[in-house]
């Protein structure tokens, strides 16, 4: 695993999954950068956290803001040359992050998203597959897209690209916000099949409804800003989108 990755680590109440996550994470990607943001947890995800963190890790404190305002205080602090979001509650394996990396590698400047529908994920629940096919729907209209997999957790950017994204969601609208902004600024979206493994709401699953209207109004407000001043690079660099699965 390249030494010039970081795996940005949001954490709300995760003690249950942390401890695994944390040993996973490290195996699979030994020489990255892993920044741990805990959202101001309530149980013992932080002692935990500092209790596990490599020397090389870093762990961050915020107060509890939700999963964007988590992301974008990590991302401020990404040091390696592309950065990927990993969540906390076991439901992606940390092993495939080198198949979003490599994807990225092979295809230049792009974002690669790992999508659970471009292989059979059995256990998606029927109530969040309805959810995330509309907003993924809803994004491919607007932008006249192709996306599979609009709020797969799975997001690699290089770290300039992603920063000059001008992040400013605080909650899970923030995979709307990360998907629209990409698209609006011309940003190659590959998208490659990743495994999924669902937790229950009783397990802690967070992400209700009322965060797919968010993310709905996210999509269509970027959609109608009247042209692209968050994305900061070399102009040079920028390709039109062509949404495009990996092999």
């Amino acid at each position: 695993m390249s030494k010039n990755l970081t795996v940005l680590v949001p954490v709300y109440n995760e003690e249950a999954t942390l401890p695994t996550l944390m040993d996973a994470l490290h195996a699979a990607c030994p020489d990255a950068e892993v920044i741990y943001i805990d959202d101001g947890s309530e149980d013992r995800s932080l002692e935990i956290l500092h209790r596990l963190a490599r020397a090389q890790d870093v762990v961050l404190e915020g107060r509890h803001g939700g999963k964007g305002s988590a992301i974008r205080l990590g991302l401020e602090e990404a040091k390696g040359t592309y950065t990927v979001i990993q969540d906390a509650d076991l439901e992606y394996d940390p092993k495939e992050i080198h198949l979003l990396l490599d994807a990225a590698l092979s295809h230049g400047r792009c974002a690669v998203f790992g999508s659970r529908f471009l292989k059979q994920n059995p256990n998606i629940y029927k109530g969040a597959l309805f959810g995330n096919k509309l907003l993924t729907w809803w994004l491919d209209f607007l932008f006249k897209s192709k996306v599979t997999d609009s709020y797969t957790c799975y997001k690699l950017l290089p770290t300039n690209l992603f920063q000059g994204l001008n992040l400013r969601s605080n909650g899970f609208e923030l995979e709307a916000e990360i998907a629209a902004k990409c698209l609006k600024t011309g940003i190659d979206v590959i998208e490659i099949p990743v495994n999924y493994r669902p937790r229950r709401i009783e397990e802690g699953k967070k992400i209700n409804w009322k965060d797919g209207i968010k993310g709905l109004v996210m999509m269509t407000r970027i959609r109608l800003a009247p042209s692209p001043h968050t994305l900061r690079h070399d102009p040079k660099s920028e390709n039109h989108h062509t949404h495009k699965h990996a092999k």
